[in-house]
């Protein structure tokens, strides 16, 4: 029994502290992003800032193209056979030639945007630049070190070379006409960050790319592509919202986008802080089918994260006005409107692949995604229909769609609670 005790031990430890490097690759790559914004809006003002935001928006669907899922399907595997060494060097392998392959796709289609589409054409270099650092940062390796359960060298290199760049853009942001620091930034930064990220795969833990097969890649987009899925009919709820505003809107467009941007980034922050929970729980509890940690972790930071949108709905415009600038006073009600989803987003998620990945049935959280999918476009279908398409509509659906996902989860979970016993017992 002591034994088992310290063997516990050691797990917790290990989950807590994959738990805080997560956290700390997570913040590197979206709080610093976050950080520079109040500088950007106040800087480039809301119109050349809606410009960013619909970029941006663009590119979310291109990084999930190239990522392809692959941030769970491979940390699962891995995390599953973290002992076998050569399984993954050609894991390594084989998503990094899926990931360059679609990589080439990207290019070519956002080729094809910039030369027959005018709100593209207007100002490629800004889409291509953009292009180049998402798929760039699609090719950190971090699904290894997830499923390898050893966040800490690729955290300390990223946080590092992020924080480096992210500073640059106080020195090199001066004035509205100089918007393409940011996207050439970002891009250098994350080529550093994958760059500083394999060699200390290669040299520290002395992985290699190995010899694969036609039959091992198509494998691998077969494995990833549930996963795939799921993401891109997240992203209907998330950077289409966008898309659409940018086109629909006829009148003050890129004013608009900025007031809808800010509130939107407020709420990606959110999310992005605290994904790293469920992300560190997601290898643990598959591996060990302990559901104790997840039960801690919601009653732990729950009334933190109620207690802050309490807060943040009450003070809403002058934090607006605080955080962004006068120009972005209109955020306010969008960013109360988003408010339910960044409430229910700490659970959600820990419903979903960290519980349903340890009980067996990690395929009905890519369901519940299809169904908040459904859910969402059906609501901005009757939007449009109705004449009541707007930035706050959009976001009022988002939070109905989140809360909609969530609730389907917990049914899930609820009705399949005797899987947890088994696994307990075993």
């Amino acid at each position: 029994m002591p034994d088992n005790n310290r063997k516990l031990d050691r797990k917790s430890k290990t989950l807590l502290k994959n738990t805080v490097m997560l956290y700390l690759l997570q913040f590197s790559n979206y709080f610093f992003s976050f950080a520079t914004v109040p500088y950007q809006t106040r800087v480039l003002k809301d119109e050349v800032y809606g410009k960013l935001v619909f970029a941006v928006g663009v590119m979310i669907y291109f990084q999930l193209f190239v990522d392809f899922g692959f941030l769970l399907s491979a940390t699962e595997d891995i995390s599953k056979n973290r002992d076998d060494h050569g399984y993954i060097c050609k894991k390594i392998t084989s998503v990094a030639i899926v990931k360059i392959l679609f990589a080439l796709v990207s290019f070519l289609i956002m080729g094809i945007l910039c030369l027959s589409v005018s709100r593209f054409s207007g100002d490629p270099a800004l889409y291509l630049i953009y292009l180049a650092a998402y798929v760039a940062g699609s090719f950190l390796p971090d699904y290894v070190y997830r499923g390898l359960e050893k966040m800490t060298a690729v955290t300390v290199r990223t946080l590092l070379i992020r924080l480096f760049f992210c500073v640059m853009i106080f020195v090199f942001l001066r004035k509205p006409g100089d918007y393409l620091v940011v996207p050439i930034l970002l891009l250098i930064g994350n080529v550093g960050a994958v760059f500083g990220a394999y060699l200390h795969l290669f040299k520290g833990l002395k992985y290699r790319f190995g010899k694969v097969t036609k039959r091992d890649i198509i494998g691998e987009i077969k494995r990833s592509s549930l996963f795939f899925y799921s993401r891109i009919a997240t992203t209907v709820y998330s950077a289409t919202n966008t898309l659409l505003l940018g086109f629909v809107i006829k009148t003050n467009t890129d004013a608009i986008l900025g007031h809808y941007g800010s509130a939107d980034k407020v709420l990606t922050t959110s999310k992005n802080c605290i994904s790293p929970i469920s992300d560190s729980l997601y290898p643990y509890m598959v591996k060990n089918r302990d559901f104790k940690p997840a039960k801690k972790w919601l009653l732990l930071f729950m009334p933190v994260i109620l207690t802050g949108c309490i807060v943040v709905g009450i003070f809403a415009e002058p934090i607006c006005v605080l955080v962004f600038g006068e120009d972005f006073r209109g955020s306010a009600n969008i960013l109360r409107a988003f408010l339910p989803a960044i409430a229910v987003t700490l659970p959600s998620y820990i419903f979903a692949f960290p519980a349903m990945g340890a009980m067996g049935i990690s395929r009905y959280a890519n369901y519940s995604v299809f169904f908040g999918t459904a859910i969402h476009i059906v609501g901005i279908v009757i939007l449009l229909a109705t004449g009541h398409f707007s930035a706050f509509s959009v976001a009022c659906m988002t939070s109905v769609t989140e809360c909609c996902i969530f609730l389907y989860r917990i049914i899930v979970v609820y009705k399949n609670r005797h899987l947890m016993k088994e696994g307990a017992e075993k």
